[in-house]
């Protein structure tokens, strides 16, 4: 079985750690596939998978961006280009998988954070459409925040969603890499894929510890709410201006 950890944050967003250490700690803790996504810009993704094949790592690394939208935060795995912020859930959805991606919910039906809710799940499988279905939802997160709702969607998984299951760390911090994770038949990111199509996929790992929570969790959160959100609202303007002046 394969160990896949798909849901990291790096130094290049809100994360506390450098994508030379979490490939390091992903080494450490002996993992086979490994997904960065920082919230809404995806070329930390890029570097890491670089630095990865300099390195001939045994670890593989899938290029993925934490999308945020109108409904809560997406994953969007194996994409090459960004997903807009802020769309709707379905067309984000609809985006991801003509884009050739995979779509997970992380940390469901959370009140801690901002996260899918129940209600706009619910509304998905109502539309039986595959295009505007998440394929995977996460059952596993090491967070208060991840954690405090997992049961029930665990349960709104198995009687309403009925997609794969993952766990991902969510870890800011290279030290929590690998304390989640996500069971697979094989080792590589095309086995993850198919275990992912098949429902092959189970979520482990262990709690973080309130000593874990509170580590760098006051920059962590500063660079959450504060930095990136002006950060990538100056990249955006600059790259709407960019567009405007090619046109004219």
């Amino acid at each position: 079985m394969g160990r896949a950890d798909l849901q990291l944050h790096s130094d290049l967003g809100d994360g506390l750690s450098s994508i030379e250490e979490i490939l390091d700690a992903a080494e450490r803790a002996r993992l086979d596939v490994i997904a960065l996504t920082d919230h809404d810009d995806i070329r930390g993704a890029f570097a890491l998978r670089e630095l990865a094949a300099q390195r001939s790592s045994p670890v593989a690394v899938v290029p993925g961006v934490e999308v945020t939208t109108r409904s809560g935060h997406l994953l969007a795995l194996w994409i090459e280009d960004e997903i807009p912020m802020f769309c709707s859930l379905a067309e984000a959805l609809s985006r991801i998988h003509k884009a050739g991606g995979t779509a997970i919910v992380p940390h469901p039906l959370s009140y801690l954070t901002f996260s899918i809710g129940e209600g706009a799940l619910r509304q998905l499988a109502a539309y039986g459409d595959d295009a505007r279905m998440v394929d995977a939802i996460e059952i596993r997160n090491p967070s208060y925040a991840g954690r405090v709702r997992a049961s029930r969607a665990a349960w709104l998984n198995t009687h309403v969603l009925r997609v794969a299951e993952t766990g991902s760390s969510d870890a800011h911090h290279a030290a929590l890499v690998g304390t989640c994770w996500t069971d697979f038949p094989g080792s590589t990111p095309d086995d993850l894929r198919a275990a992912l199509r098949g429902h092959a996929t189970a979520a482990d790992g262990r709690g973080w510890t309130l000593r874990e929570h509170l580590d760098g969790a006051a920059t962590q959160q500063w660079r959450s709410m504060v930095r990136d959100p002006i950060k990538r609202a100056r990249r955006r303007m600059t790259s709407a201006g960019g567009g405007k002046k090619k046109k004219s």
